[in-house]
């Protein structure tokens, strides 16, 4: 079975800077001939309070003849307690009605693909209780199966065992839990989006890859993180072994996020300059 996944694409009707990556996007995905896409996040630039973003971003996915498969960003739902644009429930409903399930679960060849909403870790509320118990009953009852894993934010940064990254990856406390629930299945893949980077490595049994943006890179803006900067996409390959291939898709551009970020993303230019 081979799945295209892409993330971070971060279009939007009214600020457009990134939307030309779409067409090449596009026609890779269409050559590749693959069973699935899978989206991991941020579709968005501010899906989580402009409603057109969704849909407009919503309309261009469509457009793929591959069956695709969306999990939300921070940039689409919202992110953790405390910051600008939390994740709630106005939030979660207006994702939810206008691109389908924030977590879902896709059975095919032998594997059960599981989409997670990484977004609600870390609120340790109902919602976040409720998807860990969805979570252990997808595993549980998955008849044999193996277990992919797909989500936007990375179970860590730069090593397993971190303290709290804050905006980067899982909070220690939700990715034990992970980690608890991986170490009891077969879960040969974990595949997230979120930061920008492209990187392949492993923890214990399970192949760790974060995918690049399919909208920029980050240079100065951000440490420098382990991987390799690029923009483009993954082909994962899941039969009796996985093998995961980052691949830089031709004719996109490697839009920086510092160039452009006061016009994209002012609030992230004020809180710099506020720290």
């Amino acid at each position: 079975m081979k799945i295209i996944q892409i993330t971070d694409t971060h279009f939007s009707p009214e600020k457009a800077h990134f939307n030309d990556n779409w067409a090449p996007l596009l026609n890779w995905i269409e050559a590749t001939d693959a069973d699935l896409v899978v989206h991991t996040g941020d579709l968005t630039v501010d899906g989580a309070d402009k409603e057109g973003d969704i849909t407009f971003c919503m309309d261009l996915m469509r457009q793929t003849s591959i069956p695709m498969l969306i999990v939300p960003g921070n940039h689409d739902v919202g992110h953790l307690p405390g910051s600008d644009q939390p994740v709630n429930a106005e939030r979660l409903q207006r994702w939810r009605a206008l691109a389908g399930d924030d977590r879902w679960i896709e059975d095919a060849n032998g594997w059960r693909l599981v989409g997670l909403n990484s977004l609600l870790l870390g609120h340790e509320d109902d919602e976040e209780e409720a998807q860990f118990e969805w979570l252990r009953a997808a595993f549980n009852e998955r008849n044999g199966r193996r277990l992919a894993l797909f989500a936007h934010k990375p179970l860590f940064v730069d090593e397993p065992h971190e303290g709290d990254t804050g905006y980067w990856s899982v909070r220690p406390s939700q990715r034990r839990r992970l980690y608890d629930l991986i170490a009891s299945h077969d879960v040969p893949l974990f595949a997230s989006g979120h930061l920008h980077w492209a990187w392949q490595g492993r923890f214990e049994n399970t192949s760790l890859v974060w995918a690049p943006s399919a909208a920029f890179i980050i240079d100065k803006m951000e440490r420098a993180m382990p991987g390799e900067r690029l923009v483009g996409a993954v082909i994962h390959t899941l039969g009796d072994e996985v093998t995961s291939e980052i691949v830089a898709v031709p004719d996109m551009t490697a839009y920086v996020l510092d160039d452009v970020v006061h016009e994209v993303y002012p609030k992230a230019v004020k809180k710099e300059m506020a720290e």
